[in-house]
């Protein structure tokens, strides 16, 4: 998509332009507005991004776990940073590293479009009615000086400042534009009437928000044609429904580096707008009866057709969430069924896209949850490097029952499952952290996720030592070195299972440090067994030097597990 952006419609987009600019000065102006507009915009973004070291992504955390929570998150956000495309960005991001579902992501875009509407009655309420580049100067005087400031919290408001100083500049340049264009040129006889200029003009608002990737343009931009009489008032309406459909595109490129969650949210969000855009469309008319009547009932004068296109906007939007949240159950299982899953490649990275290196704490949420994947794998290699089966030693069944049944060696080969199944997660996970913006608050958090990777690495080399001698002493014709080799198994297994249960919450009596103290316990029994076999001559020193070595392997693996796990299962902010 990306790629047929900058091949074919940019050029064309250059031409027309230049085309336009030699024809009339007039639409030269307008022209410059919309980029300063446009340029206010990505500064007020990056302003806001300034902000989301952890302070959005913890309000997000906790005001996404209902619908009507993520509903408001989306509304209020949208309301204050004034670009729906940003906080959908937010929510493809935080839905990819998995801190909300795609139900709450939903939620959030539905809140989002609605959110949007408050741009138009600002600009039509407002930014039309006082000369509002009187106000944007100083913005930008005291925006400017704040940008070149060290302290990311004074760039921020600089940024803020720069990008409203910005936005209003644009608005005044597209308002004076219009109002020279009229003694040029009148784009009003151009209006198409009827159903066929419902579509043709939501076509063009289509288009116009695909170029500029902002609805809140487009709106802007039609709010100031309508202003000086450029376009009816029925034709700025479809151009309005054309621009709500188009912001789409905005998030559909936002989900291309995201994982098959953030693709779903791109479609629910396609879907929700073209429904939404539909429906105005097939109930253009009633519509426009409605907002006369909501027009009437507060006071909006009958020829102000500014705030009649704001009241329109909003109108649609909220039939389209009263419509469409009841079915977003069935939504998401529909987008589950047509954007599956990729197959879960061993080799291949599941969290670490583009998209959750957007905000630090995403980026940290995808390390651990990959890290928890590749320690799934490697507690899976543990399991076959023991001879057993990771559902067995997760399932009910006693462990004894378990060693019983799996008494024979199995054939597998640890070295090869390493190099093909976590190796290079390993590298993927170490060369997504060296792409990730250095700051103080995640250090700490980086080193635990390096640690635990480490640990799983160095863990497989264990068991792959370990390996050598336990797959023939298992079957030993010995009966007291077969027992050890096999309560070695035993313990390995018997922490995987209550780790796991802990992980889970199954087991809360349980602790590390329990875990912990019986490694110790173990060790110390075992050295007095060995000492009292080797006295009654029932194992050789070999064996017992053997089985002292693989004791010490089998020490390693399980103080490895236990310390992975008690950095991973803390909350998701706080690796420690």
């Amino acid at each position: 998509m990306q790629q047929m952006l900058n091949k074919i419609l940019l050029p064309t987009i250059l031409l027309v332009l230049g085309y336009g600019f030699w024809l009339s000065p007039d639409f030269k102006v307008i022209c410059s507005g919309v980029a300063i507009f446009l340029f206010g915009m990505l500064a007020l973004e990056q302003g806001f991004a300034s902000f989301t070291g952890g302070t959005l992504e913890k309000i997000l955390k906790k005001t996404t776990n209902k619908l009507w929570k993520s509903l408001s998150f989306g509304v209020l956000t949208t309301t204050m940073m004034q670009s729906s495309s940003l906080v959908s960005v937010i929510a493809i991001s935080f839905l990819g590293a998995g801190f909300i579902g795609l139900a709450e992501g939903i939620g959030i875009i539905f809140g989002a479009n609605l959110g949007t509407t408050t741009g138009a009655w600002l600009v039509a309420g407002f930014g039309l009615k006082v000369k509002i580049s009187a106000y944007a100067m100083p913005m930008l005087v005291f925006g400017v000086i704040l940008v070149f400031q060290k302290a990311r919290s004074l760039k921020g408001i600089g940024y803020v400042l720069t990008g409203l100083g910005f936005l209003f500049l644009g608005i005044h340049y597209m308002k004076e534009g219009f109002e020279a264009f009229k003694g040029t040129l009148d784009l009003a006889q151009y209006a198409v009437a009827g159903l066929p200029g419902l579509f043709l003009f939501s076509l063009i608002g289509v288009v116009a928000t695909v170029v500029m990737q902002s609805s809140h343009a487009t709106l802007v931009l039609i709010i100031t044609a309508l202003a000086a009489q450029q376009v009816t008032y029925e034709n700025a309406l479809a151009l309005a429904i054309g621009a709500n459909i188009g912001t789409t595109i905005t998030a559909i490129l936002g989900s291309l580096s995201s994982n098959e969650q953030g693709r779903r949210l791109a479609g629910a969000h396609l879907l929700f707008n073209g429904v939404t855009g539909l429906i105005a469309i097939v109930f253009m008319y009633p519509l426009m009866t409605a907002v006369e009547s909501i027009s009437l009932f507060v006071g909006i004068n009958e020829t102000d057709y500014m705030l009649k296109l704001a009241v329109f906007h909003t109108l649609f939007n909220v039939i389209g969430i009263v419509v469409m949240v009841p079915f977003i159950g069935r939504m998401v299982k529909l987008l589950e069924r047509l954007i599956k899953a990729a197959p879960d490649h061993f080799a291949k990275p599941k969290y670490l896209n583009a998209s959750a290196l957007e905000f630090g704490d995403t980026a940290i949420e995808a390390l651990r949850l990959e890290t928890l994947r590749i320690y799934a794998k490697g507690a899976d290699v543990i399991a076959r490097g023991l001879s057993l089966e990771k559902s067995d030693i997760f399932s009910d069944e006693k462990l004894k029952q378990v060693i019983k049944k799996r008494a024979r060696g199995m054939d597998f080969d640890v070295e090869y499952a390493y190099d093909h199944y976590i190796k290079s997660l390993y590298g993927a996970v170490l060369q997504f952290i060296n792409r990730m913006p250095l700051d103080n608050t995640s250090a700490q958090q980086l080193d635990n996720i390096r640690y635990c990777n480490q640990s799983i690495v160095l863990t497989l080399k264990e068991v792959k030592h370990l390996q050598k001698n336990m797959h023939n002493f298992i079957t030993s014709t010995n009966p007291h070195l077969r027992k050890e080799y096999n309560r070695i198994r035993r313990r390995i297994a018997k922490v995987l299972r209550r780790l796991e249960k802990i992980r889970n919450m199954d087991e809360p009596a349980i602790t590390h440090e329990d875990l912990y103290q019986q490694l110790e316990l173990n060790s110390d029994e075992l050295h007095r067994r060995i000492d009292e076999m080797i006295r009654r001559e029932q194992i050789s020193a070999a064996m017992a030097i053997s089985l002292m070595n693989d004791s010490k392997y089998a020490s390693t693996i399980i103080h490895n597990l236990i310390e992975i796990n008690r950095r991973l299962i803390q909350p998701r902010t706080q690796l420690r």
